[in-house]
């Protein structure tokens, strides 16, 4: 196609971890990308709040696309994360039952595990479970291990894929929202709050909004999101010793349920709830709610009850009627949707990427893999990982709690995804997310950030 300032070949729609994921491969496929935010800032959606899990996908649906998508993505992110440096804490998860009826049915979670080929899953008993956690609840009955199941950074990934996609070429436009647009057989016109643009294929991976984005540009939509909050309390680093494993329920016909887990970041959390609501932008945090999780915590692992809260979230997840992923092609309009994409988006992001490139080959999308693609290198959070505090140079500590450095907060708004908002800037370096909450560098952290957006 003949190419202007503001001509595409695909234009996505979202900067979440799945709209940066397919920014990525598809930017690697030779394509000339823009991705379209309607936030200040990526990730500022439903990629802002969850678990931090690198699911196997031992328990979703079987024979499911989001089975297929999250297979993929775990096989490609053990490939990439050390080229990006990238945290993987192979810790493995438990499947605990606490009642007769509980332990009835983890046989029948077993072989949907080994039918999902996740056929390294293993049984235990109540002594044998608390042989390998130790500071459980004796009353488990028995459990099941599942080895591969893993925890990663939410925010890092979603960024090196983002940044991938911008030092090969993509473009990313914040504070850009869609509102509409056209199709004239060949060419999409898409009008935003920036103006309007073209590009040959459009994806919709806008999340909470991606039936009205749907709505927007086709007239019609197949799905309708059905906001679904998870609500988490996160305990202080002293606590995350109680748990080598992620701690798992045995799940219900609408969620995984509450579990209880370390992160990456050395903290332990308990979540998330799972409440429907109307409202696609606030999640409301209920001290009843929290109180509940801080017990339920406390039953699964007894010694939380004497630990520190070190902080509270909540997240919405885009649910919608539907258990399935709702990803598909609509034919001779060269679009493709990307909703409903619930919990396992993290897991998922980099297999539905792969799965939404070969959508868009059937639509005429011709892929020319870039030769030689720049990799970045991004700064490792975990704090197992080799830290920025421990190299010479480092200028000091901006953030004691979580040891973050003058140096890569100041490299972070530097370079081509430089955060705009102080949660981007959080996100990207862990700054005020610590034992403080921002108590003691909150000020510098957001005078660094005004000295950054200036600039």
């Amino acid at each position: 196609m003949t190419q202007t300032a503001q001509t595409y070949d695909i234009a996505v729609i979202g900067a979440g971890v799945i709209g940066c994921a397919i920014a990525r491969r598809l930017t690697l496929e030779g394509a000339r990308v823009v991705v379209l935010e309607k936030a200040a800032d990526i990730l500022d959606g439903a990629s802002k709040a969850n678990s931090a899990i690198l699911h196997t996908g031992f328990d979703a649906p079987k024979n499911s696309l989001e089975l297929a998508c999250v297979q993929e993505g775990y096989r490609e992110y053990e490939t990439l994360h050390a080229q990006f440096n990238l945290p993987l804490d192979r810790c493995g998860a438990l499947v605990l039952a606490w009642s007769a009826e509980q332990e009835a049915r983890l046989p029948e979670l077993m072989e949907q595990a080994r039918a999902n080929g996740v056929d390294d899953v293993a049984p235990l008993t109540g002594t044998e479970t608390l042989a390998l956690e130790p500071n459980l609840n004796p009353n488990v009955r028995a459990a099941f291990r599942v080895p591969r199941e893993s925890l990663i950074d939410p925010w890092s990934a979603p960024h090196a894929y983002l940044l991938q996609a911008l030092l090969n070429g993509a473009t990313l436009k914040r504070n850009c929202a869609v509102s509409g647009g056209s199709f004239d057989g060949a060419i999409w016109t898409l009008d935003t709050t920036q103006g309007s643009l073209q590009a040959g294929h459009v994806v919709n991976a806008a999340g909470l909004y991606g039936d009205r984005i749907d709505a927007a540009l086709l007239g019609q939509t197949q799905f309708t999101i059905r906001p679904r909050k998870g609500q988490f309390v996160v305990f202080d680093k002293m606590a995350a010793g109680l748990a080598r494993h992620i701690l798992l329920p045995v799940p219900t016909a609408t969620t995984k349920g509450i579990v209880v887990c370390r992160t990456v970041w050395g903290n332990l959390l308990v979540g998330p709830t799972a409440e429907d609501q109307d409202d696609r932008d606030t999640a409301c945090l209920e001290t009843e709610t929290l109180h509940m999780l801080h017990a339920k915590g406390a039953e699964i692992l007894p010694a939380l009850a004497q630990e520190e809260v070190t902080s509270i979230y909540a997240g919405l997840r885009p649910a919608s009627e539907h258990k399935d992923y709702q990803i598909r092609a609509h034919a001779g309009r060269n679009m493709v949707t990307v909703g409903a994409i619930r919990s396992t988006g993290l897991s998922s992001a980099l297999g539905t990427a792969a799965h939404v490139a070969r959508l868009l080959q059937g639509q005429g999308h011709t892929p020319a893999p870039l030769p030689a693609p720049h990799v970045p290198r991004m700064a490792m959070l975990a704090e197992d990982g080799s830290r920025d505090w421990q190299a010479p140079g480092n200028d000091g500590m901006l953030c004691h709690c979580e040891r973050v450095t003058w140096r890569e907060a100041r490299a972070s708004l530097a370079d081509p995804l430089a955060p705009n908002t102080l949660a981007g800037l959080k996100r990207r370096t862990r700054a005020t997310m610590g034992r403080c909450q921002g108590f003691y560098c909150g000020q510098a952290v957001q005078d660094l950030l005004a000295e950054g957006t200036d600039a």
